[in-house]
C-alpha cells in the first residue's frame, strides 16, 4: 500500500475513534454518579499489566523452579555461642566447652498453685473436707484461694446456687485461715521478751572493833624514834642496790669497752681485707683506672672519649635523686652524694652517703635525715665537717668522727633557718673571732651566714635578693623577695660573690653592701641552676640555665663573651681543676658535655650519654682534684664515675703548665672575642 493511503487510513481510524470516546462520554453523563466512579476503576484494573524483569534475575528450568525448600526448626539457640573454652587445669591445657546452654525464657512468673498430691495440697484438702478429692474431676492442680475468695459466711441461698457443681471448694464457716497466706505470723517464730527482774548485791558488812588508849609525851617519842629508825633501814637497803647495779653496769660497760676496742682493732684489719677483694672484684677496672690512655685520641684530632669506671648505688637511696656530688678537697679518693627529691609532692626523708673509689660496693658512711638533702659541701681544711641544706629550709653540719647518725649542729627556727629549700651550701674562711662558718641560699631570697658557736648555729642573713625591674638596678628597695637558686664565691676576693635566681637573672654581691647590688646581669630566659667563677682567671665565670644554654662570662662585661645551645635543660656546668679553658655540663637527656675553649670555641670535644636507662635525667658533675676522672649524679639516685681520654686533658701533660700560663691562655680567648665588638 502506497505511504499516503496508509497515513489516510490511520487518519480515518484516529477519527473514528475519537468519535466512539465522545459518545462514551455522553452516555456516561447521563448515568448516576456512582455508575461513573464504579465504571472508571473498572477501566484502571482492566488495563493490562506489564512484568518488569530483572537485569540478573536468574533463568530457571521447570524443575528447579518445581523443588521446594523446606525449613527444620530446632530447639538451639541461635544467639548462644559454640566456641567456649575453659581451661582445664586437671589437663592443663584449653578445652572447648560442650555443654552450651540452649534455654531461652520469654516469660515467668511466680504462681500460687499446689499440686494435689503435695503434702500442702493433701493438707489443705482435709481442712477443706474434701478429703483425697474425687477422682473423675481434674483436680491435677489447684489454686490457692486468696482471702476475698474464702470467706466466712455466704452473702445469700442464690450465690449457693449460682456456684459450680463441678468443683466444691467451699470453706467451713468456722474454719481459721490458711498458714501459707502472706498476713500469717506464729507466736514460736516471735521473739520472746524476758520480763524485767529487780537484782540486787548483798555483802557482808566489815568487821569492826572498839579499843581505846591514853598516849603520853614518852609514846610519842618511841613511835618516832623507830620511824625514823625504818627510815634510815631503808636507805641503806637502797644504797645497797644502788650499789651492786653501779658494779653490775660497770662491768657490763667494761665487756661492752672491751668487744669495741676488739672490733675496733678487728675493723681495720677488716676494711682492709674488704678493699682487697673489692680490688681483685674489679680488678680490670682498676687496671683502666691507673692505666688505661685511649690510644684512639691520636686519630681523632681534638675529640675525646669518657670510659666509664665504678657505678656507686646505695639501696637507701634507690628511691630518691641525687642532688648534689663533691668530692673531698683532702683524700682525693671520697665523694659525698646527697639524696633527696625536687618534686614539690614526692617530699619524704633524705640521705647523705660518703663513698670511696677504693670501695664502689657499699658506702663508707651513712645518715639518714627526716627531710630530702638538697645540697652538701666539704670544709677545706677540716674534710671530717660536711655543711648540709635540706628541703625544709634547715641547714646542719655533720662530724665523721662521731659514730652517731645525729648532726652535730642544726638550726631550727629560733636561729632563723630558712623558709623554703636550700639549694647551696659552701664554706667559707673562719671570721674575724675565727669561728667556722658558711653561707646558704634558698628560694625565700635570702643569703644566710652561719657560724658555728659553741653547740648551736647562729645565722645572720647578708643580702635579700629583691625583684628589680628592667633598667633598674638599684631600685630594689620594696620590692618582692626573689627565688635564689645558686650561688658562688670569688676565688681570690673574699668579700664578691654571685648569686643566680629562678627569673633567670645573676646579681653579683659584695659581704659590704647588704642593700643592693654592685650589678645585674640579664642572663637567662629561664630559672639559673649553676653559676661558677674559673678557677684561674678572676674575671670570667660560667652559668647554666634551663633554657638549654652554657654562658661563659667576663664579670666587667654585661654581654656573654660565649654561647652554647647544648638541647637541653642544663643541669651543672664545673670548671676543671686543670686547664682555665676547660668545663664540663651536663643535661636532662642523660649526656655529658666537655669543652676546651682553646681547642675548639664553638663545639664540644666530647659529647656522650653516661645513663643505661632511657629518660633519666643527669643532674649534677664533680671534676676530681688529683685523678682525671668525674663523678655525675642522676635522678634515679646513682653515681657514675668516668674517666678522661688524653686529648680531654692536655693541659694535666703540658710541661709548661702553670697558673699564669692558664690565665694567660683565657685572656687570649676573650681579646680575641672582644676584639670584634671593639670595633
Amino acid at each position: 500500500m502506497p505511504p499516503k493511503k496508509l497515513a489516510a487510513k490511520n487518519a480515518g481510524l484516529t477519527s473514528s475513534s475519537t468519535k466512539i470516546q465522545s459518545q462514551s462520554k455522553v452516555s456516561r453523563r447521563g448515568k448516576d454518579d456512582d455508575e461513573s466512579r464504579m465504571g472508571d476503576e473498572d477501566d484502571e484494573w482492566m488495563q493490562p499489566k506489564i512484568l518488569m524483569k530483572p537485569d540478573d534475575q536468574l533463568d530457571l528450568s521447570a524443575e528447579e523452579l518445581k523443588e521446594e525448600f523446606t525449613r527444620i526448626l530446632t530447639a538451639n539457640n541461635p544467639h548462644a555461642p559454640n566456641n567456649i573454652v575453659r581451661y582445664s587445669f586437671k589437663e592443663c591445657c584449653y578445652k572447648m566447652k560442650m555443654g552450651v546452654d540452649q534455654l531461652a525464657v520469654h516469660f515467668s512468673m511466680d504462681g500460687n498453685m499446689l499440686h494435689k498430691e503435695s503434702d500442702e495440697g493433701k493438707r489443705q484438702l482435709t481442712r477443706l473436707g474434701l478429703g483425697d478429692g474425687p477422682s473423675e474431676q481434674n483436680l491435677s492442680e489447684m489454686e490457692i484461694p486468696g482471702e476475698e475468695d474464702l470467706e466466712v459466711e455466704q452473702e445469700g441461698e442464690e450465690a449457693e446456687k449460682d456456684a459450680p457443681k463441678e468443683v466444691a471448694v467451699t470453706k467451713p464457716p468456722e474454719q481459721a485461715a490458711l498458714r501459707n497466706q502472706f498476713n500469717y505470723s506464729e507466736r514460736a517464730s516471735q521473739t520472746f521478751n524476758n520480763p524485767y527482774r529487780e537484782r540486787g548485791t548483798s555483802t557482808e558488812p566489815p568487821p569492826r572493833t572498839n579499843f581505846s588508849a591514853t598516849a603520853n609525851q614518852w609514846e610519842i617519842y618511841d613511835a618516832y624514834v623507830e620511824d625514823l629508825e625504818a627510815q634510815e633501814k631503808a636507805k641503806e637497803k637502797k644504797s645497797r642496790d644502788k650499789d651492786d647495779k653501779d658494779k653490775k653496769n660497770k662491768a657490763m660497760i667494761v665487756e661492752q669497752t672491751s668487744a669495741d676496742e676488739i672490733f675496733t682493732r678487728i675493723g681495720k684489719p677488716a676494711k682492709i681485707v674488704e678493699r682487697m677483694v673489692n680490688q681483685n672484684t674489679h680488678d680490670e677496672i682498676a687496671q683502666d683506672f691507673k692505666y688505661w690512655e685511649d690510644a684512639s685520641d691520636e686519630f681523632k684530632g681534638n675529640e675525646g672519649t669518657l670510659l666509664p669506671l665504678w657505678p656507686f648505688k646505695s639501696e637507701k637511696g634507690k628511691k630518691f635523686s641525687a642532688t648534689a656530688v663533691v668530692f673531698n678537697p683532702i683524700y682525693d679518693d671520697m665523694f659525698a652524694v646527697a639524696h633527696g627529691s625536687y618534686d614539690f609532692l614526692k617530699q619524704s626523708t633524705g640521705l647523705v652517703c660518703i663513698y670511696s673509689l677504693k670501695n664502689p660496693s657499699f658506702p663508707e658512711f651513712t645518715y639518714t635525715t627526716d627531710s630530702g638533702v638538697m645540697s652538701l659541701d666539704f670544709h677545706p681544711e677540716h674534710p671530717y665537717l660536711i655543711a648540709v641544706g635540706f628541703y625544709d629550709g634547715a641547714v646542719a653540719v655533720y662530724n665523721l668522727r662521731e659514730k652517731t647518725n645525729s648532726p652535730a649542729y642544726i638550726s631550727s627556727a629560733k636561729s632563723g633557718k630558712h623558709t623554703d629549700p636550700v639549694w647551696q651550701v659552701y664554706w667559707q674562711e673562719n671570721d674575724l673571732d675565727n669561728q667556722l662558718n658558711f653561707f646558704s641560699i634558698s628560694s625565700d631570697g635570702r643569703v644566710t651566714c652561719w657560724s658555728l658557736i659553741k653547740n648551736e648555729l647562729q645565722g645572720t642573713d647578708i643580702i635579700l635578693i629583691r625583684m628589680q625591674p628592667d633598667n633598674d638596678v638599684d631600685s630594689g628597695v620594696g620590692m618582692d623577695l626573689a627565688c635564689g637558686t645558686c650561688f658562688d664565691f670569688h676565688k681570690s676576693t673574699d668579700y664578691l660573690f654571685l648569686v643566680g635566681t629562678e627569673e633567670g637573672k645573676i646579681h653579683k654581691c659584695s659581704k659590704h653592701y647588704s642593700s643592693q647590688f654592685l650589678d645585674t646581669y640579664d642572663a637567662h630566659h629561664m630559672a639559673v641552676y649553676a653559676v661558677r667563677w674559673n678557677n684561674f682567671h678572676p674575671r670570667v665565670f660560667a652559668s647554666c640555665s634551663a633554657d638549654w644554654t652554657v654562658k661563659i662570662w667576663d664579670h666587667n662585661y654585661s654581654e656573654p663573651m660565649f654561647t652554647f645551645d647544648l638541647g637541653s635543660s642544663v643541669g651543672d656546668v664545673v670548671w676543671s681543676p686543670y686547664s682555665a679553658t676547660v668545663f664540663g655540663a651536663v643535661t636532662d637527656d642523660g649526656q655529658v658535655h666537655i669543652f676546651d675553649l682553646s681547642q675548639e670555641k664553638y663545639e664540644p670535644l666530647c659529647q656522650q650519654s653516661v645513663v643505661q636507662k632511657k629518660k633519666t635525667k643527669v643532674n649534677h658533675l664533680a671534676f676530681n682534684q688529683h685523678y682525671p676522672i668525674i663523678a655525675v649524679g642522676d635522678d634515679r639516685g646513682n653515681a657514675m664515675t668516668l674517666k678522661l681520654s688524653p686529648n680531654l686533658r692536655k693541659a694535666v701533660r703540658e710541661k709548661t703548665y702553670s697558673k699564669e700560663n692558664e690565665i694567660a691562655k683565657m685572656e687570649k680567648l676573650l681579646e680575641l672575642v672582644r676584639e670584634p665588638s671593639s670595633k
